[in-house]
């Protein structure tokens, strides 16, 4: 059990480092079309105000998601030694997290990116956990 609650702390904190480390990658990569658009949309949450989403940054951020979801799932299944509970576990706390998400940003982008992002979240962590070699637990 401790295993399975240390894997799934291990997965959140990586999903959470690769996700910040992807943005600020993104953003060194592409100040233009991803580097710009992220800093109005933090400035519009931090400071309120306009925003208008760009499909781009929507649809990079949905990938990014899907990565950094699937090497999250893949290293709790990993630190724990198990591929079932601990992926599912963290694809549920992501999931709380992706709705928190969606409640934050809700006026700034459209309904399509809240229910994409937020619903991939929870299957690319289970999946993620698929991932790592050996045999599953029920």
């Amino acid at each position: 059990m401790v295993r399975i609650v240390v894997g799934v702390i291990v997965g959140f904190i990586s999903w959470l480092l690769a996700w910040f480390a992807g943005e600020k990658i993104l953003s060194a990569i592409g100040p233009t079309w991803f580097g710009a658009p992220q800093r109005a949309f933090e400035a519009a949450l931090v400071n309120g105000g306009q925003f208008t989403a760009d499909t781009t940054l929507l649809l990079t951020h949905i990938v990014l998601g899907l990565i950094v979801s699937l090497l999250a799932g893949f290293l709790a299944a990993l630190v724990s030694g198990e591929s079932t509970r601990a992926p599912l576990a963290l694809g549920m706390l992501l999931l709380a997290l992706g709705v928190l998400k969606a409640v934050m940003s809700w006026q700034y982008v459209p309904i399509w990116y809240h229910l994409i992002y937020t619903a991939l979240l929870l299957p690319m962590a289970i999946v993620g956990g698929k991932l790592k070699p050996g045999k599953a637990h029920p």
